[in-house]
């Protein structure tokens, strides 16, 4: 190894720069704004909560344990999910249509159904979207019995994970959410494991959004009325039974921000979308949408090792705009992040990092940033040799 390969090795091995910005009127910006008038809510349980930060925004009895009807098929997919990211399934992985699974929760049934035949290999994507799309009970009872031998056993299951993920008020008695005295769960249960599925299974997540599935030759809508009509709304799931009342799981994403909803024991279809677009048109007015840089604006700086100039200044590569509550503006940090020094030669409008907003620990936006200009390489190695003791030693 050469000497010039040493010292940039050692360069390369120094610290990611993470640097708290002080920068002129970004905490000015940020610090603004009051919370509207609180809301009062239709449900008789009902939670608003920040996917990203978890952090709640309404709740109403949150923690009644209640009989959550086909909402509780989350958990069911939460199963279905893990196995396929641990590589125990696959989505063209064909599962058998039973008896019981045909008789209990197909065609003959009358509830909610994909309208499997009996007997029938159905690929595992294809039951997936039966159960998001069309709340199938067929289709659940299909995947229990495939993947736990039997539904109650696999409802043991689900009940044992869910607690691990911090569902505690949750017990299942099925993979339906049939009506059982003992299957129920709260709406902060819910809404945790909504979360769970939006941020750990992104690639799986997006069946909630599907309009429409045909299976056996009929087209059903899915039954999320935010899907229809409401900004920003993708998913989630519905549910009823003459003893749960009307309830919905709904996910909505504006300004970078969203949100998760869970209300329960509503009176109507129509009272259920009325009371789910006002929960979440009061959680999007709670945040304030704040113009921090333009595009071009200069951020910070870099340290560049072996050029000739010690440094280079940070731009920010778009518009940056930044939707928070008053509560988290008043938390917020604004960071600086970069894998530094840079190495010359270094081009202009080169993505070497990000400013992050950072509210009680979470990022909240990352927003990439590039260097303003080009830094051509030091000619001299002793120039370089001695940046590097300059680096090593003072750090910059």
């Amino acid at each position: 190894m050469t000497s010039v390969q040493r010292i940039r090795r050692v360069a390369c091995l120094l610290l990611v720069a993470c640097l708290l910005l002080a920068l002129p009127g970004a905490r000015e910006i940020l610090a603004q704004g009051k919370t509207d008038e609180p809301y009062v809510s239709k449900a008789a349980e009902a939670i608003l909560l920040d996917a990203r930060t978890g952090r709640v925004l309404f709740e109403k009895d949150a923690d009644q344990p209640v009989p959550p009807a086909s909402m509780s098929k989350l958990m069911t997919m939460i199963m279905v999910f893990e196995a396929l990211k641990a590589g125990k399934l696959t989505l063209d992985q064909k599962f058998k249509v039973s008896q019981d699974a045909w008789k209990r929760g197909g065609a003959p049934s009358g509830g909610s159904t994909m309208y499997a035949e009996l007997n029938s290999d159905i690929a595992l994507e294809d039951l997936i979207k039966g159960v998001v799309v069309h709340s199938a009970n067929d289709a659940c009872i299909v995947i229990a019995e495939n993947m736990a031998g039997s539904e109650p056993a696999f409802a043991a299951q689900m009940t044992e994970r869910a607690h691990e993920l911090g569902a505690t008020n949750a017990t299942f008695k099925n993979a339906t959410g049939l009506p059982d005295p003992g299957h129920q769960m709260s709406v902060r249960d819910l809404a945790i494991l909504a979360r769970y599925i939006i941020n750990t299974f992104p690639e799986y997540y997006k069946y909630y959004s599907i309009p429409e599935f045909t299976w056996n030759n009929i087209k059903q809508q899915n039954r999320n009325p935010l899907l229809k009509d409401y900004p920003g709304a993708d998913g989630m799931k519905t549910g009823y039974t003459k003893e749960a009342g009307y309830g919905l799981i709904g996910s909505a994403q504006r300004d970078g921000r969203r949100l998760i909803m869970v209300i329960a024991g509503l009176k109507s279809i129509n009272e259920r979308r009325q009371e789910a677009q006002s929960l979440l048109d009061w959680g999007f007015k709670q945040f304030r949408t704040v113009d921090v840089y333009a595009k071009g604006d200069r951020v910070g700086q870099a340290r560049v090792w072996g050029g000739t100039q010690r440094h280079v200044a940070l731009l920010a590569s778009g518009d940056v705009r930044v939707a928070l509550t008053p509560q988290e503006k008043e938390m917020a940090e604004v960071k600086l992040a970069y894998t530094g020094p840079l190495i010359a030669p270094v081009e202009a409008g080169k993505e070497v990092g990000s400013v992050r907003f950072i509210v009680d620990g979470i990022t909240v936006a990352d927003v990439p940033v590039v260097t303003a200009a080009a830094v051509k390489e030091e000619p001299s190695m002793w120039s370089r040799a001695v940046d590097s003791v300059f680096i090593m030693v003072f750090g910059s």
